[in-house]
């Protein structure tokens, strides 16, 4: 009888195992340049504020850099987080091919979007 309690464990591990990869996405990489960061202003005024502080430079092999330093990024389908350097932990979502959207503390979109405006590095 232990054999089909071990069967049932190993079919549920490896359900699991595929729900999770199919969230996660596929590894990928962001295009190369300058992403210039804002947050949407008002009626009365700019329709985006810039945020020069937040902007950074995609670069070759995952990595970014920003007047602070440069670290590492993990693409995976349309999750992006910045593991090492000045922006580590910080999260994005990507909408589109070159915008991506600040993910806050509590894992919902934010106000921020960084928009790739150069191609080069």
């Amino acid at each position: 009888m232990l054999k089909p309690r071990i069967s049932i464990v190993a079919i549920a591990l490896l359900s699991l195992a595929s729900v999770t990869s199919a969230e996660s996405g596929r590894l990928g990489t962001l295009p190369l340049g300058y992403y210039s960061c804002s947050e949407p202003g008002d009626a009365g005024g700019q329709a985006w504020i810039d945020l020069p502080d937040k902007h950074f430079t995609i670069g070759n092999g995952s990595t970014y850099h920003t007047d602070a330093g440069s670290g590492t990024y993990l693409l995976t389908g349309k999750r992006v987080i910045f593991t090492r350097g000045p922006m580590k932990g910080v999260r994005f979502e990507r909408s589109g091919k070159v915008t991506l959207r600040w993910i806050d503390e509590d894992g919902k979109p934010g106000r921020v979007r960084c928009v790739r405006q150069a191609s080069s590095v």
